[in-house]
Parts: C-alpha cells; structure tokens; sequence
C-alpha cells in the first residue's frame, strides 16, 4: 500500500498506532522528540516510558478497567503484549517493569520496516509537519495521507501554540504528578510487611508501611507544613482528580488520607495482629523488586521535603529515593468540542489526535486511543466504512462520552461505568449489574470484531487474546465463560 501516516509522539498511543498501521502495510515517520529534548519527568529516550506509575490497573474481568484490557486484546495490541512480557507481581493489577516494557515496545518499532523513526521536537502542522532536529535544524516530514498528533500530557510549548492556532482552543492544561520511588534495600524489613488487601498469608505483592494514631497525626501535620515547587493551593479545575498530589488530599481534610491512599483496610500488621491506624503501601517498580513506588503518593512538595516527610513513613526512616515525585503540566484538547468519533479533528480531513492530549486518561486508554485511530485512518485509507466502538464496551463507552458535543467542563476520564448505558430493566445489586456490564460488553465486542475481520481491517488472528486470557488462567482471574 503506497499510504504514508506521519505520527508525532512516540508514547503510548503513537507507538501503537505506529505498529498497527505497519502491519497493515501503510509507511509510518514517528517523529518523538525525546532524547533530543527532554520533559520534565522522562528518565530515559525509549517508546512509551512510563512516568506517573507502572501499574496499567486492574486485571479483574467485571472492572472496566479489566474489560478495557480485553478488548486490547481482541483488537490486537502491541502493546498489551509487551505488557504481558514485562510483568511483575502487583495482586489483581497489571503492573510493568518500566524499563523492560520500554525497551519491548522499541525492539518491536526497530524490527518493523515500514516505520521510519524520526528524532525531533514538532513545531507545526497542517499540510506538512514541520520539526528541529537533533542538530537544532528545521525539517519537515513528507507530506502524508494523515497525520497522529499523539504527544501526551507533556506535548511541547511550540506544538502546543500550534494545536491552539488550529482549534482556537485554549483549554488545553491542567496539572498531574509522579510518585516518588525508593529503593528496596533502603527500607526497613522489621517494620514493613508484605500483604495485598484481605490476604494474611504473607505472599502478598505489595509491602505496607503501618501507622499508629501519633505517627499519622505528625506525618500530617509535617506534610502540610512542607515547602512546594508551585506555592500555591490548586482548585479542582486545575487537577486531575485522579493523580492529586497527597499533600492537596490532606489539605482537603486532616483524615482524608486515611480513607484514600492511606486506608488501612483488609491489612492486618503482623508486630500487633490488629489493623493500622492508617498503612502506605508500596508496590515494586521492577521483575527484581529492587526499588518500589509509594501508591498514590504524588506530590508537588520539593525534592528536601519530600526526603525529609516522606521518611517520617514507618520503615522509610532511611529511605534512598530513586526518582523524586514531580508536579507537571498536562496539555489536553477539549475533545467533546474539537473532536469526533474518530477523535479526527472536527473541520480537518486528515489530522487526528490519540491519547492523553485526545483527552482520555490513564494508560491503557491511551494504548487503545492509539489503535483505536490507528484502525480508523487505516479504514479511511482502503476506503472502508467502519463504524465505532459500541457503547456498551469499556472504551467505546468513553469514545462517546468524551467526543459528545453535550459533555460541558470536560476532564480528562477513565474508563468507568458511570459512562456506559445504563442496563434495561435497571438492576439494583451492584454485582449483578457489574455482571451484566460484562455480558452485554462481550457480545458486542465479539459482533464487533468479526465485523472489522469481514471488513479486512481486522486479519482473525486471536493470538493476542489467547495469551491474554492465558495469563488470566495461570493467575486464576478468570470465570471460564466464552467470548
């Protein structure tokens, strides 16, 4: 196929949409800037490294966020697979050692010939896509049947006055934050114990950090008292509820900790035999377990802060830091306003957007983004009709929340079920209905995939899935029903 498909970003979604696209025969320029120009909180220059945490969620078939995985699957990701290769242990989530993951998805680009990879920071799009190069040159990228703009919550300030330029949009940021990472033989042993929820076994995949009453109240209190990066009290507006920094929690209530990121709950502290006060749990950022990442411990505090309150942790008195937490810029379109179904840019025939700039959050939303589109510019290219994602499946349910021109104060979401279709007749147990979520999701996934195969946008091949559900099996999260 003689089709060229520029994508700007190599993260999440433009790494996939670049691997599913050249499987399909089409050229591909994925043009990254990294490591020409580094962010804020990127470490390395590798496709899709992760930065908030390694954790892509829940694996739990009845969970949105499980479902979501599924669907990968059966669509064919890339990048669920290397995923799946650079797993470590995290309960019922799908946790990554960052850097194996990485360096998958870039053997996987590297090995694709239809893909030509591009280092350089974009400053202009349109009818070329124009970018400095490594050398501080200006290039552009040969003119193409369509061009990705997939360039994350951390897309450049040049790329960012563009997009505004061509949206006339400028709700276009808001703020998120890292957790910091330690490392594991820096952390007392005598004081951590290993449990996930409502497992006293002692085989669990996190170590957990208790709090008395007094070590909570003073951790509190010095975390509230501690000197910002950015000094000042952050509304709703400007965060992403989701990734708030932990200092913002508590200063939303003295106990709100307790009950989010800190609840105590199903954990049992082996010293005493009774629950913690409150409990910080700790979940490893590697297949080694030599560094772990603090859950939900975003922050914007500064780097001698953040050492010196976060040490006040029970079993982190000597606490080495890997990566200190960060508090950075997101860059979001309004895409109920500025996109379609498509996520194509509402007016233009060939730009589209994918990931988190599209307007969807969370990692493996912006893995699916990237296929997502990735199948949708393919079926324009062959000059086949290709309808949405239903509604009714996990990601299809966001698509059309988040690209309704009715959706008012857009922010960035997960997939969740307060987005899909209510069932018919309504079901009042909360497990029923989750079930028939997951029923009615699978039949018309299941429609919906043999009608892409029959298009020829999909080839059958069900390897992906196979192995997905594989994995389910060996970890025993599986009810054995059919897709």
């Amino acid at each position: 196929m003689k089709k060229l498909v520029n994508i700007i970003g190599g993260g999440l979604a433009g790494s996939e949409a670049a691997l599913q696209l050249a499987a399909r025969g089409v050229s591909v320029n994925l043009l990254e800037m990294r490591p020409a120009k580094q962010t804020p909180v990127h470490a390395g220059s590798g496709l899709a490294e992760l930065v908030c945490s390694n954790s892509l969620k829940s694996m739990k078939e009845d969970k949105p966020a499980g479902m979501l995985k599924d669907e990968l699957a059966l669509l064919g990701s890339r990048l669920l697979h290397c995923a799946i290769a650079a797993r470590v242990p995290a309960g019922g989530a799908l946790a990554v050692d960052r850097t194996a993951f990485s360096s998958a998805v870039d053997a996987m680009v590297a090995a694709e010939p239809n893909i030509t990879r591009v280092v350089g920071e974009a400053i202009s799009l349109g009818s070329e896509v124009r970018y400095i190069d490594a050398d501080g040159r200006e290039q552009a990228l040969d003119a193409a049947d369509a061009t990705i703009v997939a360039t994350g919550p951390l897309t450049s300030d040049a790329l960012a006055e563009q997009v505004r330029g061509i949206t006339g949009s400028d709700h276009m940021a808001f703020y998120d934050a890292a957790a910091p990472i330690v490392m594991a033989d820096s952390l007392d042993s005598r004081v951590l114990f290993r449990q996930s929820r409502y497992d006293d076994s002692g085989d669990g995949d996190y170590l957990n950090a208790p709090f008395t009453k007094e070590e909570y109240e003073r951790f509190i209190t010095e975390l509230l008292q501690a000197d910002r990066v950015i000094a000042r009290d952050f509304e709703t507006r400007d965060l992403f509820c989701a990734c708030q920094p932990i200092e913002e929690v508590a200063r939303s209530g003295f106990d709100a900790p307790r009950h989010g990121m800190m609840k105590p709950v199903g954990l049992i502290d082996p010293r005493t035999g009774r629950r913690p006060y409150a409990a910080v749990q700790l979940r490893a950022e590697d297949a080694h377990g030599s560094s772990y990442n603090l859950v939900g411990f975003q922050t914007n505090l500064t780097f001698p802060e953040q050492r010196r309150v976060f040490r006040l942790v029970p079993g982190l008195e000597h606490a080495e830091f890997a990566r200190y937490g960060v508090m950075h810029r997101n860059t979001f379109l309004d895409a109920p306003s500025l996109l379609d179904d498509s996520f194509r840019l509402r007016g233009s025939e060939t730009i589209y957007f994918a990931g988190q700039v599209a307007g969807t959050e969370g990692y493996c939303e912006a893995i699916m983004s990237g296929l997502y589109v990735a199948l949708r510019v393919y079926a324009r290219l062959i000059e086949t009709a290709m309808r949405p994602l239903p509604g009714t499946t996990s990601f299809g349910a966001l698509v059309r929340y988040a690209t309704d021109p009715r959706t008012v104060d857009y922010q960035p979401m997960h997939v969740n079920f307060g987005v899909f279709p209510p069932i018919d007749p309504p079901i009042r147990n909360k497990g029923q209905r989750y079930r028939a979520f997951l029923e009615r999701e699978r039949a018309d996934m299941k429609a919906y995939v043999d009608e892409l195969a029959e298009a020829g946008i999909l080839d059958g091949d069900d390897a992906g899935h196979r192995e997905w559900t594989a994995l389910l099996d060996a970890l025993g999260m599986r009810d054995g029903s059919e897709r």
